[in-house]
């Protein structure tokens, strides 16, 4: 049996193939399995590409296969899974009797999925990342680059490591990669910030000018993940523009502010739209929405938070999937009508809830 592939790519999409790519630019071997049968033969033929505005393609030959292929391509050893939050249960159970006794899985997913991933391979096999970087499929085996972002990796439950400094050499190839014990909260800050862009993906404009524009909505949505965040504990991780302790306190003037310099960087990227508006209006296809944010509403249940729009938020994008609805501002002036009432959770909340902890930047 062949040894193990030095990086199999669970998912080659836009974070995955991007990730791959530069992976096997720095020499790396790098096998990628994506479950679009087009993308993979796209790949095959002509390789993966990622396209960026003013400059050369890039372009590097990667072994693909489908899902169903993978079976006859172990055992593996480094697994970056990048697929959608929903996908992350069933990659998971392929990957894990396929996994090197030395093995592990990286997690470079939107949302809360180590502890999903871990459930089948073991905590001490599980890694996990906070990825900010913007990018999209754009063609079959071609990823357009949105805009530069961060990505932190680090162990499910915290700890240094060698093999996370290792993979962090490795992944320097792509860019300023670096290592923290502290994943959890910057995937927290990202669930928060997040919200501003599911926000946007209920109009067909520039994330940048929704989020400018409907702030009530968006500031209330960011501080319902942070209400949960700071009852799960949390200590919030800033990053790029995104500052999680202006939103925290209620200081609507700080949160402004924050949001002033969040819309300037937003404004800067070459990915005007996110993509969950992609999903919804171009690519015809489900939302990770539901499967991302369906942890933060069981967990504010539980801590009996009182969430003000996020439900809804969350309701929103599954009518737009569903198509009983059309996109288009209304949803979100509708969101911030100042009636709504708050959603409360299994047990009372206080008044304020608690601030979170963030470290200063």
């Amino acid at each position: 049996m062949p040894g193990p592939t030095a990086y199999t790519v669970v998912g080659a999409g836009a974070i995955g193939g991007t990730l791959a790519l530069h992976l096997a630019q720095a020499g790396h071997e790098v096998l990628v399995v994506d479950a679009d049968a087009e993308h993979v033969l796209a790949v095959r033929s002509g390789g993966l590409t990622v396209r960026a505005p003013h400059r050369p393609d890039r372009v590097a030959r990667v072994d693909a296969v489908t899902p169903a292929q993978l079976a006859r391509r172990g055992p593996l050893g480094k697994v970056v899974l990048a697929v959608k939050s929903q996908a992350t249960a069933a990659a998971a159970d392929l990957i894990a009797p396929l996994l090197a006794d030395d093995g592990y899985v990286l997690s470079v997913q939107n949302g809360l999925n180590g502890h999903t991933i871990a459930a089948r391979v073991g905590v001490h096999r599980t890694l996990v990342a906070f990825v900010n970087f913007a990018a999209d499929v754009i063609a079959p085996g071609v990823i357009g680059a949105g805009g530069p972002g961060a990505l932190v990796v680090g162990e499910l439950d915290g700890s240094p490591s060698a093999r996370v400094d290792a993979l962090v050499a490795d992944l320097a190839a792509w860019g300023p990669a670096r290592s923290s014990t502290n994943v959890e909260g910057y995937l927290w800050s990202k669930l928060g910030y997040a919200t501003m862009l599911v926000a946007s993906a209920l109009a067909d404009a520039p994330m940048a000018e929704l989020v400018d524009r409907h702030r009530a909505v968006v500031h209330r949505a960011v501080r319902d993940v942070l209400a949960v965040a700071a009852a799960e504990g949390v200590t919030l991780e800033p990053f790029d523009a995104f500052e999680p302790a202006a939103y925290t306190g209620g200081d609507e003037a700080r949160a402004d502010r924050a949001t002033d310099a969040l819309v300037a960087w937003l404004h800067t990227l070459d990915k005007k739209r996110s993509g969950i508006w992609r999903d919804i209006a171009v690519r015809r296809r489900p939302t990770e929405v539901p499967a991302q944010f369906g942890p933060v509403l069981e967990r504010a249940g539980a801590h009996g938070v009182e969430l003000a729009v996020l439900p809804e938020l969350v309701a929103a994008i599954a009518r737009l999937e569903a198509g009983d609805v059309a996109m288009g501002e209304r949803l979100l002036h509708e969101l911030a009508a100042p009636a709504r009432a708050p959603q409360r959770g299994s047990a009372s909340n206080p008044a304020n809830p608690p601030m979170v902890n963030v470290p200063s930047a």
